[in-house]
């Protein structure tokens, strides 16, 4: 009789939330809404004709909450933490950190044991706030690690920190960021660029031994040019970006920055590598080499640097920038590095196509929740969630860089139905083919990260027109590589008035190993110099 009675109640219990009223996860349009859609797509419906569609959709939509008890999978949380906190001035003296804590890895050793990594305010880290930059998402916190987090702690590195990213990682300053600008170190009057602007101001003064950046245009590259750190922009692909708001899957990288080669490399030896399909990015025979090691007694000698002619002849070129960098490149002569001039007319236009793409980003961040459509990797919803909640309840707390994405990509859309997107995405082909012909007859091609040293710090009061142009001007030699997706790093090749001036790379697509070791021969000369 007890054993009858428990069946019941457990069948009582079953249909519980059946028989109950719940609320819906989507709601069912009325036909006042569904009209208004219908006219926005420009259809012409009878009455009789908007009720079969209601009907029709009704259903749909039935169908769609059926499967709000499935459970959705998430990326592994794999390791305790505690949340942390945002950190005061006298901890935060350039303010570069957005947040503040210690999480630890694996106890058993690793390749990054005991290293602090400071990961950029882009990337999920599951119960650490993030606001990218933006008040609009600040108290969104997820729910998940990003994959390049789980590797981080896998090898045994602890995860110290949140930094500051430029508002929507859509500048190539530090002044754009809603918790106030980034500091330059070597000149605090200065910016340290961006959009990675607290990820390589945190290494530059040894507060993270390491940290990630994301790159869309250049933001690992261009902070690290301007505080004399190291960074790279990987092939794309090789990092999975799984886990991390971007702006367009097609030029979305994740990378390592360090205050030397050899770290950079280790970081990326780490983070590197095939997420099971996770990431559409990535192909699945991905193979990662032990960079450090063979880098510990690499030899440049028959090594041959292009020397890329276009990449110094930028309007806003400055001629000491030049100046320094050719010559610390013809120092490699020394240890049997060949040089020769090459010259690629097409890198002048890699800005221009990029521009042609925009609609990318507006699409992914607006319409898509930052996980774009169509592929087979993983999608975080909650990035949906807080993008959705941003984008339509504050969109004056938007940054300027990313209303005048928003602006122009809807016209253009409205008017040239994606025509314009189209073109940029198919002229990346040539563009492509004219670096890799190129590095067909030399080894690597050498050109300044940024062709000026850092500028002033926006103030108060300041024009629209001085806001885009220091949010924008610094990407000249940057940008056209991440629609190519060549890995590209920028070293430290000197300094002019106190002023750090980077010098860029760039390898055949998954060749970072040559690359990482012109760099460091780079390091070698500079460093006899002084």
């Amino acid at each position: 009789m007890e054993e009858k009675q428990q069946t019941n109640n457990s069948q009582t219990r079953g249909n519980y939330t059946r028989e109950l009223y719940s609320a819906p996860w989507v709601r069912n349009p009325t036909t006042a809404q569904l009209a208004d859609v219908a006219k926005n797509l420009g259809f012409h419906l009878e009455d009789e004709e908007l009720k079969a569609f209601h009907t029709m959709i009704k259903g749909n939509i039935d169908v769609i909450n059926s499967t709000e008890s499935l459970v959705e999978p998430q990326l592994p949380t794999r390791y305790p933490r505690l949340p942390g906190y945002r950190p005061d001035s006298t901890e935060n003296p350039y303010n570069a950190w957005y947040w503040k804590c210690e999480i630890h890895g694996a106890t058993s050793g690793g390749k990054l044991a005991g290293k602090r990594v400071a990961i950029k305010d882009n990337i999920a880290v599951a119960g650490v706030p993030m606001m990218y930059g933006c008040h609009a998402l600040e108290g969104y916190t997820p729910n998940f690690d990003a994959t390049v987090i789980t590797k981080i702690l896998d090898a045994g590195g602890i995860i110290n920190g949140k930094t500051v990213c430029e508002n929507l990682i859509s500048s190539g300053g530090s002044s754009s960021a809603a918790k106030g600008p980034v500091l330059n170190p070597h000149d605090t009057t200065r910016t340290s660029g961006g959009s990675s602007s607290g990820s390589a101001v945190v290494v530059q003064v040894g507060d993270a031994d390491m940290a990630i950046g994301s790159d869309q245009g250049g933001s690992v590259r261009l902070p690290s040019s301007w505080t004399g750190i190291v960074g790279i922009k990987p092939t794309h692909g090789l990092v999975p970006y799984t886990g991390a708001l971007g702006m367009d899957a097609a030029i979305d990288h994740l990378g390592p920055m360090a205050r030397t080669v050899k770290d950079c490399a280790l970081l990326l030896e780490v983070i590197a590598g095939y997420d099971g399909g996770m990431d559409p990015r990535q192909q699945p025979n991905i193979t990662v080499p032990e960079y450090t090691k063979e880098l510990e007694n690499s030899d440049v000698n028959g090594l041959k640097i292009g020397i890329l002619e276009e990449g110094f002849t930028a309007p806003n070129a400055d001629q000491r920038v030049n100046t320094l960098l050719k010559d610390v490149i013809n120092r490699l002569a020394d240890v049997g590095v060949g040089i020769e001039d090459t010259s690629i007319p097409l890198h002048t236009q890699g800005g221009a196509i990029w521009q042609c793409t925009e609609e990318g980003n507006h699409e992914n961040m607006f319409r898509l929740g930052g996980n774009g459509t169509g592929h087979t990797g993983y999608y975080p919803t909650s990035f949906a969630i807080a993008l959705g909640k941003m984008f339509t309840s504050r969109p004056d707390d938007l940054p300027d860089t990313m209303k005048l994405v928003m602006l122009q990509s809807e016209y253009l859309k409205q008017n040239y139905m994606s025509q314009v997107y189209c073109r940029g995405r198919n002229l990346v082909f040539p563009l492509r083919q004219s670096y890799d012909d190129a590095l067909k007859t030399v080894d690597v091609l050498a050109l300044p990260t940024i062709p000026f040293t850092a500028t002033k710090l926006l103030q108060k009061g300041t024009t629209m027109q001085e806001y885009f142009k220091n949010c924008l001007e610094m990407a000249h030699n940057s940008i056209g590589f991440n629609l190519t997706g060549h890995p590209v790093l920028s070293v430290n090749a000197g300094f002019i008035d106190g002023l750090p001036v980077g010098l860029t790379l760039v390898g055949r697509h998954y060749d970072e190993l040559t690359v990482f070791k012109v760099a460091q021969a780079i390091e070698n000369v500079r460093d006899s110099a002084n």
